[in-house]
């Protein structure tokens, strides 16, 4: 029996260790030719580089103006994340605390944003009327609708299994409705707050159609399109493609790695009753 569970855990292992590489193949693959030269990285192959060429980041970043694509990146997926998480959490509590019918339909309506698609020509439509076309503002407006149903219904759920007793309780103690939402139940509901500002952040730097479809000025794009602009410009140099990959990814891989304890946490918590 011993010898089954030993045989077991070790062909479990193994075979994690497997699917390990074949996901972080693409990801070397894409790290060793950034550093090789236009040459050796025409083959696209997994060996190492035979010198670290640095100057194809100097060359991305001077070429590529992934300077300015950078500040626009952090711009719309700092203010999407401040956004979102505020009248996200505002509108899931609203509704984990109000029973009625009303508010039963209104969740249901939010969330049922997760599973209905996105319409491009109407949404285009709207934005051209409210003046929102090829504008920083509607950019962010937009990625903040779009991530609103899945924060909601993340949100509503880990509410829920707050006890009411909570708000009753500060109420008595003279709180007002502001100070009881801000002082008292934002901090309770931290573990699911910063995995809805994670996920937010992550979507909004990774997010590719939206940006092309309602972005005209390349000075107002981010660091997606710019890869795919420069890849345009540069579709045979492998080496500089790779290196300007390498740098559109990095900022999504350190906050994926700081906060993966907390996506965790947050998607649990809210299924177990405290």
């Amino acid at each position: 029996m011993k010898r089954r569970k030993l045989f077991a855990a070790v062909g479990i292992n193994v075979l994690a260790w497997v699917l390990s590489l074949i996901l972080l193949a693409p990801l070397l693959l894409i790290l060793f030719n950034s550093f090789k030269t236009r040459k050796a990285a025409a083959d696209m192959s997994l060996t190492l580089p035979a010198s670290l060429e640095w100057s194809n980041y100097a060359l991305v970043i001077e070429k590529g103006k992934l300077g300015t694509t950078f500040l626009n990146s952090m711009l719309y997926s700092v203010c999407s994340v401040l956004l979102c998480t505020l009248l996200c959490t505002m509108a899931a509590y609203v509704l984990s605390r109000n029973r009625r019918k009303l508010h039963n339909f209104l969740y249901l309506f939010v969330v049922l944003g997760i599973a209905i698609p996105i319409n491009y020509i109407p949404l285009i439509k709207v934005m051209q009327t409210l003046k929102l076309m090829n504008t920083r503002a509607g950019i962010i407006l937009l990625y903040t609708a779009t991530q609103i149903p899945f924060n909601v219904f993340l949100i509503h759920s880990f509410v829920s299994k707050i006890s009411p007793e909570i708000d009753e309780a500060a109420v008595i103690d003279g709180a007002s409705p502001l100070s009881l939402f801000f002082r008292i139940v934002m901090p309770l509901m931290k573990p699911v707050l910063v995995t809805v500002m994670v996920l937010t952040f992550l979507n909004t730097w990774s997010e590719f159609v939206m940006p092309l479809y309602f972005l005209g000025s390349t000075d107002k794009w981010p660091m997606t399109l710019a890869v795919y602009n420069f890849f345009g410009m540069y579709f045979k140099d492998w080496n500089l493609v790779c290196a300007d990959i390498v740098l559109t990814s990095l900022p999504v891989i350190i906050i994926y790695l700081l906060g993966q304890k907390y996506i965790v946490s947050g998607m649990t918590a809210g299924a177990v009753k405290g």
